[in-house]
């Protein structure tokens, strides 16, 4: 039996595992980045992502798409399973891409996209969020994370220093 369920793309940080423990690493100048990963093994789940994910994994394909280095594979592989998140293939930010989330995601979503349907992408940056739209992918954004108004700076990260 072959298996023909579309994608549903999801991303981890602030969308599935609670970042605002570590935030604070990325607020100060110049940024600890290595600080910031060294503690993503650390997050707390996101109620609502894990009850997201559980339920899209019933009818689709799971695959998360995060914008952490390659490095940090081991530690958010171990993450997923421990914490019960739906099996799913994990592709992540090469260690030395800078691109903009919204253009590494976009690229990794075009590639998905020729290998069978993406239903739908879950993530909690407006920008990726705007530009999945407008590429016209349906999308759910994470708003139960981190508030764009009260921590910029991981939003701001995602998009000037393609950092998560």
């Amino acid at each position: 039996m072959s298996d023909d369920r579309p994608y549903a793309v999801l991303d981890i940080d602030a969308t599935l595992s609670d970042t605002s423990k570590r935030i604070h690493f990325v607020e100060k100048k110049p940024k600890d980045w290595d600080s910031f990963f060294e503690h993503a093994k650390e997050d707390a789940v996101l109620e609502e992502g894990l009850a997201v994910a559980t339920t899209l994994a019933a009818d689709h394909v799971i695959v998360y798409l995060t914008g952490r280095p390659e490095r940090l594979r081991r530690d958010t592989e171990k993450w997923l399973k421990d914490n019960g998140f739906p099996e799913g293939k994990v592709y992540m930010r090469g260690n030395t891409d800078r691109r903009p989330s919204m253009l590494m995601k976009l690229g990794r979503l075009k590639r998905l996209a020729e290998q069978r349907p993406v239903a739908v992408l879950v993530d909690d940056d407006a920008k990726v969020v705007a530009a999945a739209q407008k590429a016209g992918y349906t999308v759910m954004r994470a708003d139960w994370g981190l508030d764009p108004e009260t921590q910029p700076a991981l939003f701001e990260a995602q998009e000037s220093e393609g950092r998560t």
